[in-house]
């Protein structure tokens, strides 16, 4: 197995802790801006005819808009989801480090 300096795990974390925090404000801001164009979307549908809310939804959900927004926020998602993931597996390498610190240290106090 690969012997990884935990310090290079450490650094990778704060060295990418501002990209995690944008790709999380950036993926929120996609949820929120969501509501907005259906909303804008939902008064369109209202001015050309559609009285129901349940009809004004439909067609704000099947508006170019909406989907194309769907298409946007979905990046966001797999941006953000890809750094946490990322973050995640460097404070996995440095619990690893840090098992196989402990073993060693068990493994040389049984041979002295």
């Amino acid at each position: 197995m690969k012997d990884y300096d935990p310090q290079e795990a450490v650094d990778y974390l704060i060295d990418n802790s501002r990209l995690y925090a944008q790709a999380e404000s950036h993926k929120v801001y996609m949820e929120e801006l969501r509501k907005t164009i259906k909303a804008e979307c939902m008064k369109e549908a209202e001015m050309i005819g559609h009285k129901t809310a349940a009809m004004q939804e439909r067609e704000a959900y099947a508006s170019p808009k909406y989907k194309e927004h769907l298409g946007a926020l979905c990046e966001a998602v797999q941006k953000r989801e890809e750094a946490r993931w990322m973050m995640i597996a460097a404070q996995e390498r440095i619990n690893v480090w840090r098992s196989q610190e402990a073993s060693n240290r068990r493994i040389e106090g049984a041979t002295l």
